[in-house]
C-alpha cells in the first residue's frame, strides 16, 4: 500500500533540474519506494545486495554497462567509487534526470557527493510521515504561523483532521515510519528492536567503523533522553565512558544520518547575550521513546519526559513541511538568552522572525507568549505573527498578533 508524500512534487522538480538526484533520510522512511513510484520501470539495482555491491566496487567502470542510465541505484552509499563516473556520464550526455540515487546514511556519502557531483546533483531529504501525509491531506506549504498560511490550509484542506489527546500521544510514542504506521498489528517494541539493531549492525558497523556498538546503543540511548533540551557532549560523554571528541564524532553520525536534529541558537552580532549551543532532538519521537523506555503511549504523556517529547514531535513536524519542499538549509531557530529566558522556535522568512512556544497541555495562556517581546529588543529585527503550538481544539487569538496553534494545523 503506497500512500502519497508530499516530497513528490519537489522530487518532479529536480528531476528537471539535474542529471543525477539523491534522496537522503534514515532507514525505513520511504525513500526507495517513493523513487519506484517516482521513476517508474526504469532499470532499479541496489546496493544492498553484496554482489552488485562487489561489481560497484570493485569494477565501477563497467558497472553501468550492465546498468546504463537512466538508473535507479539504492543504497549507493556502499559504492563511492560510482560517484566519479556519474559525473563523467552526466557531463558526456547533458541530460537532467538519468541517476536516481537513494542513501540511509549521509556520514561519509556526503563528503563524497560534494566532492564528486557537485552543481550535478539535486538533494532531497525525507523523513517519516508528517501528519498531513497520514490523513492525505494535500497541502504541501510550510508550516510559518501567518493569516496566509491559516487561511490557505483552512481552504485548501477543506476538512482538517481533528485528533484526540491520546490520538497524539499515540502518534508521539508510535513514531512516523511509514512500515508501522500502516501495519496498525505490528508490535511496538519488536518494530523498533529491529529498527535499532539494523542501524547499527548495517549502517554504523559497515560506514562508521565505530569501534565498541554497545556503546555506541548506550549513547544514542543518553542522547534520546536529552531530547529537547541544550546539547551537552561532556555530559553525554561522561555518562557513556568516551572521550569527547568520539562523542562529538557519534553525535554528527545521529545527525547526518537524520536521526537527530541540532537546532540552532538565533544569532545576532549586536545581542551579544545570546547563547551559540545548540538543542538536540530526536526526529523520530517513536525511536526516541524505545531508547528511553516508554514503553507505552499511556505512562509517556504522564512522564517527566512528556514535555520534551512533545516539543520534538512539534520541531520534526515543522521541519518535514520544509524538507518535503524540497528545502535543505531549514530557517529554523530557538532563542535563549544567558538569564534562562527562552522561544522554543523561530522561524526565519524575509528578514522575520516568527516565534512560536510549544506545550503539551491544552489551556493556553497569554503568559505562554510573554517572551516574544524580547524579539522587539533586538535591534534589526522585525518580528512577526507567532503563537503557541498545543493540544487546544482552535485556531485564535490569544494577544494581539499571537495565536493559539492546534496541533492539526502543522
Amino acid at each position: 500500500m503506497y500512500k502519497k508524500r508530499h516530497a513528490e512534487e519537489a522530487l518532479h522538480k529536480l528531476t528537471t533540474m539535474f542529471g543525477a538526484v539523491l534522496v537522503t533520510g534514515p532507514r525505513q522512511v520511504g525513500k526507495t519506494t517513493l523513487l519506484e513510484v517516482i521513476t517508474g520501470d526504469i532499470n532499479h539495482t541496489t546496493l544492498d545486495d553484496p554482489l552488485v555491491r562487489q561489481s560497484a566496487k570493485e569494477q565501477s567502470g563497467t558497472f553501468f554497462k550492465d546498468n546504463p542510465p537512466p538508473v535507479f541505484i539504492d543504497e549507493v552509499q556502499y559504492a563511492p567509487e560510482l560517484f566519479p563516473y556519474i559525473k563523467m556520464m552526466i557531463d558526456k550526455s547533458k541530460q537532467k534526470g538519468q541517476f536516481f540515487l537513494t542513501g540511509s546514511q549521509q556520514f561519509e556519502m556526503m563528503k563524497n557527493v560534494s566532492e564528486s557531483l557537485a552543481g550535478r546533483v539535486g538533494l532531497l531529504t525525507l523523513l517519516g510521515f508528517s501528519l498531513r501525509e497520514r490523513k492525505s491531506i494535500d497541502f504541501y506549504r510550510p508550516f510559518i504561523p501567518t493569516d496566509g498560511f491559516f487561511d490557505s490550509y483552512k481552504q485548501e484542506s477543506r476538512n482538517l483532521p481533528e485528533y484526540s489527546y491520546n490520538k497524539i500521544w499515540d502518534i508521539i510514542h508510535g513514531g512516523s515510519m511509514p512500515e508501522y504506521t500502516l501495519n496498525e498489528d505490528y508490535d511496538w517494541q519488536m518494530f523498533w528492536g529491529a529498527y535499532v539493531k539494523t542501524y547499527i549492525e548495517r549502517d554504523i558497523r559497515q560506514l562508521t567503523q565505530v569501534a565498541d556498538e554497545g556503546k555506541f546503543l548506550k549513547f544514542m540511548a543518553a542522547a534520546a533522553s536529552c531530547t529537547g533540551q541544550l546539547l551537552n557532549l561532556a555530559s553525554l560523554s561522561r555518562n557513556v565512558g568516551v572521550s569527547q571528541p568520539t562523542a562529538e564524532r557519534w553525535m554528527s553520525i545521529l545527525a547526518t544520518g537524520g536521526i537527530v536534529y541540532l537546532l540552532k541558537p538565533y544569532h545576532n552580532n549586536v545581542a551579544k547575550r545570546m547563547i551559540k549551543t545548540p538543542k538536540l532532538y530526536f526526529l523520530d519521537t517513536g525511536l526516541a521513546a524505545y531508547l528511553t523506555r516508554w514503553n507505552n503511549p499511556e505512562v509517556l504523556k504522564n512522564g517527566a519526559m512528556a514535555g520534551a517529547f512533545f516539543e520534538s514531535f512539534v520541531l520534526s513536524e515543522v521541519i518535514k513541511s520544509y524538507y518535503n519542499q524540497g528545502i535543505l538549509d531549514l530557517p529554523l531557530y530557538f532563542y535563549r538568552d544567558k538569564d534562562g529566558q527562552e522561544i522554543d522556535l523561530l522561524i526565519e522568512d524575509n528578514g522575520t522572525l516568527y516565534p512560536i512556544e510549544i506545550k503539551k497541555h491544552a489551556d493556553p495562556q497569554r503568559s505562554d507568549v510573554e517572551h516574544f517581546d524580547l524579539l522587539d529588543k533586538i535591534p534589526n529585527v522585525k518580528r512577526g505573527s507567532g503563537g503557541v503550538v498545543c493540544m487546544y481544539d482552535n485556531l485564535i487569538t490569544i494577544k494581539d498578533q499571537d495565536r493559539v496553534i492546534p496541533v492539526k494545523y502543522l
